[in-house]
């Protein structure tokens, strides 16, 4: 029984009461009651607050962890990038293991506060490598007859601790606390849908606050004035955030675990196999076995005639058992055309996501090259004596697809809406196709400026000498714009799009992990981006056009790099155009839909 009290819904307080009866004392009927409080938008203080907080914090402490590694760990430029690109996609690989146990053992609450304790400890232990001059090396050229000193043993230990702290955090934290956010609104009523709809708004709103007071006040802190208080800053504001997120521990609706998705793919996949040998059916959709549970949790769905080879773990035959309601007694020897269908729309949703994830190979470029390229640029603003710092300049990515995703809602989509009778103006894979096609220019922009860049360094009177790079050019580094915002606008049309796309396709009970294939994928492009650094590193290194990716980037040809990865983008934006034509939609069956 549900009772939603005309004050309850103005203080967006909703109650759930389920009642079981029971005996009582003298023949009485008892009731034993399970109560549900959907406390709405009275505990987004406490959960959004917390989100800014902890995202202020990491991010803080990741965004200028390149100059970090260069110029307080004296690790080469190089070696810096890979470990970077490494650190990234250890994290996102990290949501797919967070997601497994927080869906099968722990359940998100849990998740998240063990998530959140070990963001603060991993930003904690950053700031201890910066505060105390035993855990980084000396700075380059205070050692006589050594111009750099590399880290020790002991120093590498304690910085992978703070950096495998973070990844711990990170990944329990990605893939969790977007839907513990929509756990504390009733998903059965319209106030509690409309809250959900606002909550992922601000949501957004909040990473992207995040990312840009990162990337200009804390980068700006650390890099000119002091990396102890660069970095203490996101360690405070951790600490912040998780006091924040405790205060309203007792308010929070706490959704159990419910066990794992997965098992009923392996499922389908095992019976599939058992029953190989069978013939196909004639008709699909009416002779394969089709039992939905009461109130079952997943849209229901119709037949579709790809990968009809898992058809068969539905075909019911003699030897196969049934429960008296229907269903199959021995679930590993006997599937349903729903479980079979789920399979299917995962199988097709998978050289998608492949393609999304060769994608992020560029922007995961330009998120760690173009902060070199500064570094050898003119940084200054008009003439005056303020430098933009070099890990700053990301944020004209953010800017760039924060800027796109209003146009977009706002003008785009309804103008397209009249011409497609589309509610979204275009499918979601014609905008990320569109997304990947930006992302290709800014890759060849990318290598067009650097040219230009390098060729102004060795042609032009340079503006000073870096010890540890080399020369820094003439050359403006507002240059570098364009390829960021190219690449924001990618963002805003591929990444968000890649987002609602598995959201919507996935079965309802898979979007936790559809939520952790997301970050997957980006981490699959972070580490294929420190492969290719690595090869092109060493194969180039005693070519005649010399090393491509030099510690000098005057001396190398980062272009030809930009250049190369322009071309694989190429070859995987026409691969996701066969596959989205391959592609379908999920077939909500309606009609059982509302039988049901």
């Amino acid at each position: 029984m549900k009772i939603v009290s005309d004050h309850m819904e103005r203080e967006n307080l909703e109650v759930e009461t389920i009642q079981r009866p029971s005996a009582g004392n003298g023949g009485f009927a008892a009731q034993e009651a399970k109560v549900v409080v959907y406390r709405g938008w009275k505990v987004m203080p406490y959960i959004i607050g917390n989100e800014t907080f902890e995202k202020l914090g990491i991010i803080g402490t990741m965004s200028n962890l390149l100059v970090y590694l260069t110029s307080v760990f004296n690790l080469q430029s190089v070696t810096a990038a890979a470990i970077i690109n490494a650190f990234s996609g250890t994290i996102n690989f990290g949501t797919f293991v967070a997601a497994f146990l927080c869906d099968t053992y722990f359940g998100r609450h849990k998740t998240l506060t063990f998530a959140i304790i070990a963001c603060f400890l991993g930003a904690l232990v950053m700031e201890l490598t910066a505060a105390i001059p035993q855990l980084h090396p000396v700075p380059c050229g205070t050692k006589q007859g050594i111009e750099c000193e590399g880290p020790n043993v002991g120093q590498i230990a304690f910085l992978v601790m703070g950096l495998g702290l973070l990844v711990v955090g990170a990944g329990g934290i990605r893939p969790c606390n977007l839907a513990f956010g929509a756990d504390q609104f009733n998903p059965e009523t319209e106030s509690g849908k409309k809250g959900i709809d606002s909550f992922f708004n601000w949501y957004f709103f909040t990473f992207t606050f995040a990312q840009i007071v990162s990337l200009t006040l804390i980068v700006y802190i650390q890099s000119n004035v002091s990396w102890t208080i660069g970095l203490a800053i996101p360690a405070g504001l951790m600490f912040v955030g998780c006091l924040i997120f405790f205060a309203g521990d007792k308010l929070y609706v706490k959704v159990k675990a419910s066990g794992s998705p997965l098992g009923s793919v392996a499922q389908v996949i095992v019976v599939a196999i058992k029953k190989r040998g069978l013939k196909p059916v004639n008709e699909p959709w009416l002779d394969l076995h089709n039992y939905i549970p009461p109130k079952y949790a997943n849209s229901r769905l119709g037949y579709t005639d790809q990968f009809k080879f898992f058809d068969k773990a539905a075909i019911l035959t003699p030897e196969d058992n049934l429960n008296p309601d229907g269903s199959p007694a021995e679930p590993w020897k006997l599937a349903t055309m729903q479980q079979v269908e789920e399979v299917k729309c995962i199988l097709r949703v998978l050289p998608i996501w492949f393609s999304a994830a060769i994608y992020y190979l560029p922007i995961a470029q330009q998120m760690t090259y173009p902060v070199f390229q500064a570094l050898q640029s003119d940084r200054r603003l008009g003439f005056g004596k303020f430098e933009i710092p070099a890990a700053t300049y990301v944020v004209f990515l953010m800017a760039g697809m924060t800027a796109f995703i209003v146009i977009y809602d706002t003008l785009l989509v309804p103008l397209l809406k009249k011409k497609t009778g589309k509610k979204t103006g275009i499918t979601l894979l014609q905008r990320m196709g569109i997304g990947m096609a930006f992302s290709v220019a800014s890759m060849a922009i990318a290598g067009i400026v650097e040219g230009q860049r390098r060729t102004v360094a060795l042609t032009r009177p340079t503006l000073g000498i870096d010890p540890r790079r080399g020369a820094i050019s003439s050359f403006s580094g507002l240059w570098l714009m364009p390829q960021l915002i190219l690449a924001g606008i990618a963002e805003a049309l591929t990444a968000v799009g890649q987002m609602e796309f598995y959201y919507k396709e996935f079965p309802e009970n898979m979007r936790s992990f559809a939520g952790s294939i997301f970050y997957v994928g980006t981490g699959i492009s972070s580490y294929l981006g420190s492969f290719l650094i690595s090869i092109v590193h060493k194969t180039t290194m005693h070519s005649p056009t010399g090393n491509w990716l030099a510690e000098d980037l005057n001396k190398g040809r980062l272009d030809y790099f930009y250049y190369m990865i322009t071309g694989i983008s190429v070859v995987n934006f026409v691969y996701f155009l066969v596959m989205a034509k391959w592609y379908r939609y999920k077939d909500i069956d309606d009609e059982t839909q509302n039988a049901a």
